[in-house]
């Protein structure tokens, strides 16, 4: 998949220095808090080496386009296909089933209560 919802951004929007953190919070679904005290705790071990990593991310990503998602839903939805896209697609696949089982509901409660449209659909067959 090459859906620009599915690539890993800096997020200028929410950036505290150069919105790496930010970007990999929105990206995971995980509060942009945890990442940057992830980060702090990784600096107090590998020392300058989570630094130089950061600003190579800084350099290297893109920055998040402005309007990438519609609202707050379509952006958590995202971030769940990211996380478990095989669970998101049977999700998908259960609510289509439902939509289809509803429907044809529909569809037999029409043709059932409704003796010329099914006269015309067995004059049809």
């Amino acid at each position: 998949m090459n859906s620009p919802r599915m690539t890993l951004y800096r997020d200028p929007y929410q950036k505290k220095i150069k919105g790496v953190c930010a970007g990999i919070a929105e990206y995971s679904g995980v509060n942009a808090i945890w990442v940057r005290l992830a980060a702090l705790a990784l600096i107090g071990i590998t020392g300058p080496i989570i630094i130089l990593v950061y600003f190579i991310m800084a350099v290297l990503l893109n920055k998040k386009p402005a309007h990438l998602y519609a609202d707050a839903q379509e952006q958590k939805y995202w971030q769940r296909v990211r996380q478990n896209p095989k669970r998101t697609t049977r999700e998908i696949r259960s609510q289509m089933r439902d939509v289809d089982r509803r429907l044809a509901e529909v569809e037999s409660y029409y043709v059932n209560n409704n003796p010329r449209l099914t006269a015309e659909i067995e004059r049809l067959r």
